[in-house]
């Protein structure tokens, strides 16, 4: 499956019906299984229906961090993601992919 970032936005959790998706380097995760941290009102509800790539790496839930540049990032901050990205796979299943537009 391949989503824009406009239609990624219909799965934040807003819709009960819809899983809740996360996305990471334009990987797309199901983390309908963890909708008390990412549904609404949730810790990281910031992310849902969104690439959370730069705000995953840099630790932020700061609303203008929640896109997928990773421009500009340190190593550590790279490896942060790395961290992230690891432990998304080995918990939820990748859905798709986000497209460019």
């Amino acid at each position: 499956m391949e989503l824009t970032p406009q239609q990624l936005k219909q799965y934040d959790g807003s819709d009960s019906s819809k899983p809740i998706y996360v996305a990471i380097r334009g990987r797309i995760y199901d983390v309908t299984t963890g909708k008390s941290f990412y549904g609404p009102g949730g810790s990281y509800c910031v992310f849902a229906g969104k690439d959370a790539s730069r705000a995953l790496a840099k630790m932020s839930k700061n609303e203008d961090d929640v896109v997928p540049s990773l421009e500009g990032l340190s190593d550590k901050e790279i490896g942060v993601l790395n961290d992230w990205e690891t432990k998304f796979q080995a918990k939820y299943p990748i859905v798709g992919t986000v497209t460019s537009n």
